[in-house]
């Protein structure tokens, strides 16, 4: 069951429960959606009579906690909606972005085969509602903006619907729980999430922020010899990691990874401005949780 961690106000005030709530809910493997609301006019269509307020709740599948301390979530596979009833003129990914202080984001790598597209992602909203935190490679065909839209409400929701059952340190050395337990739980036809830390330090030129990637899986296989289970995870963002999460000028990809429970990651990457893929191999610390 979904249940409200933190409220938010239209000027971003703490309303209701707490950040703190919020992150110990993400990092324990809680699914996210969040909800906002807006005028119809003052957001989606600004020439329109139509002054109706909307309530919005979205999924946020991929999920990123840094430092113990931030929480943020993208939208992984929403395409670009033309309200109340179509989609956009250009098919795309929007991957949208939300950091639990309300400040929000967007990248959209077009998807057509068409060229670069000058434009404001959030062109459409009353002025005074809208305020541009930067923008990034609008002559491209992977435009991304960072933002705040005014939202009259917005409430995050997690549902503690996932229980860490192993983790194993980037050696795939147990740190605790049962890795039966997981593969016992995966072959009974569980959901698995995995959390999977440091994947992307390779956006830093320094010392990277200390973070997980929280994403859920798809089909998993245990070789019963060898003994670890690995699987491949639903897509998602790759972003720089930084607090708050912000989208820059090439700080940011999307793909797939295979993670093993041995610590072996490879992932399978698309890069939003060619749509061509890369490949990389690492072992990392991960966290693996079940459905229950």
């Amino acid at each position: 069951m979904f249940k409200s961690v933190l409220e938010l106000s239209q000027q971003r005030e703490i309303v209701g429960g707490s950040r703190e709530k919020l992150v110990q809910s993400v990092q324990s493997g809680a699914d996210l959606r969040i909800y906002t609301e807006f005028r119809h006019n003052e957001h989606i269509d600004i020439k329109s009579g139509n002054n109706e307020m909307i309530k919005e709740v979205s999924e946020f599948r991929a999920t990123y906690v840094l430092e113990d301390e931030w929480c943020a979530g993208i939208m992984t596979l929403r395409q670009p909606a033309s309200l109340p009833g179509a989609f956009g003129p250009r098919p795309s990914m929007s991957f949208f972005m939300y950091n639990m202080d309300g400040t929000q984001a967007i990248a959209r790598p077009f998807l057509d085969g068409g060229g670069p597209e000058k434009a404001n992602a959030e062109a459409g909203c009353t002025e005074s509602l809208f305020h541009d935190l930067g923008r990034n490679d609008l002559n491209t065909t992977a435009p991304s903006s960072n933002f705040v839209y005014d939202f009259y409400s917005y409430k995050f929701y997690t549902n503690e619907c996932f229980e860490e059952v192993y983790a194993a340190d980037e050696k795939g050395r147990r740190v605790s729980g049962s890795l039966k337990d997981l593969t016992d739980a995966s072959s009974e036809g569980a959901e698995i999430k995995v959390a999977i830390s440091g994947l992307c330090d390779s956006f830093c030129d320094t010392d990277a922020i200390r973070h997980e990637l929280f994403i859920q899986t798809g089909p998993m296989y245990f070789y019963t010899e060898t003994n670890y289970m690995l699987t491949e995870s639903h897509p998602f963002v790759r972003v720089q990691p930084s607090i708050p999460m912000r989208y820059g000028s090439g700080n940011w990809d999307f793909g797939w990874v295979i993670a093993r429970t041995d610590g072996h990651v490879a992932g399978l990457w698309y890069d939003p401005y060619t749509l061509k893929t890369s490949r990389t191999f690492d072992n990392l610390a991960m966290r693996w949780f079940v459905k229950r």
